[in-house]
């Protein structure tokens, strides 16, 4: 019989660690819908920004695939499961799903805007409770990816003016 393993001791209770699990679990679901979400731009934008857009979608994409496994490793650093499936995904993501038909190339850009501001929303909400816990780790980890969807929908703003 395999001896179980140690409780989780590292300084916030079992509650608060719940609590930010529910919250990291959403940053994870709308990390990975607006992955997605932009994968799917970089397929299929077209007309005259193709070449811009298909090459900024790219980075954005690699930038948010690299952010799910930080994201998803601190809800196991705290003990509990991160969820992975897209069932769980849509029902704890705030982004919406794309159109079947892909949008015009500018209509992507704008719905890639509210996706990084609605992560970083996600993110940001999370704080009270996180500097309530005093858990360091995370609040580093909302910061990063804070400063990243913030100016990421600076610059995908910019190209609507």
């Amino acid at each position: 019989m395999a001896t179980p393993a140690p409780r989780i001791n590292i300084g916030i209770d079992e509650a608060d660690r719940a609590a930010i699990v529910g919250g990291l679990s959403k940053l994870l679901a709308d990390t990975y819908t607006l992955y997605l979400t932009t994968h799917n731009f970089h397929w299929n934008v077209t007309g005259p920004m193709f070449n811009t857009l298909h090459l900024m979608f790219m980075t954005q994409y690699t930038e948010l695939w690299n952010a799910v496994d930080p994201v998803a490793e601190r809800i196991r650093s705290l003990g509990h499961p991160a969820p992975g499936s897209y069932a769980q995904f849509a029902r704890l993501s705030s982004i919406k799903d794309v159109p079947e038909d892909p949008p015009k190339a500018l209509e992507m850009v704008r719905i890639l805007v509210e996706g990084h501001e609605a992560v970083a929303r996600t993110a940001r909400e999370m704080f009270p409770m996180v500097e309530k816990a005093g858990d360091e780790p995370t609040a580093d980890l909302l910061t990063q990816r804070l400063a990243i969807h913030e100016q990421t929908a600076w610059m995908l703003r910019s190209l609507l003016e």
